[in-house]
């Protein structure tokens, strides 16, 4: 089970940490993503780390503001965000992956999903 937590209200330019964390089984061997969907809209990548750490990717909107990490030993990940726009808000899930998926961008390759929490900025 993964749990989210950390969305908020924040004014424009501001910053937020996402967290989530895993229970009932170990994160060491899963790539550990981030997602969100806006109303009206799809579901849409954000970040990911891979299951070693050794690697992370973030979409195009997010690059240079958003900062995805994890402590393992808390079975922990995150989602630091800042310099935070108006279109940034959704609500942010997070999942997790089999180590020997490739394709970490996808969302159906995710097997274990998060509640969902709101990230709301304002202009």
């Amino acid at each position: 089970q993964l749990q989210a937590s950390g969305g908020g209200l924040v004014q424009a330019g501001g910053s937020l940490r996402l967290s989530c964390a895993a229970s009932g089984r170990t994160i060491s061997s899963y790539h550990l993503g981030w997602f969100r969907q806006a109303p009206g809209k799809e579901r849409e990548f954000v970040a990911v780390i891979s299951w070693s750490g050794g690697s992370t990717s973030y979409s195009d909107s997010v690059k240079g503001r958003f900062t995805i990490s994890r402590d393992d030993s808390k079975n922990t990940v995150y989602l630091q965000m800042n310099s935070l726009k108006p279109e940034d808000t959704a609500v942010y899930f997070c999942a997790a992956a089999w180590k020997t998926i490739r394709t970490m961008r996808n969302a159906p390759v995710y097997a274990y999903w998060g509640q969902g929490t709101q990230v709301t900025v304002s202009s």
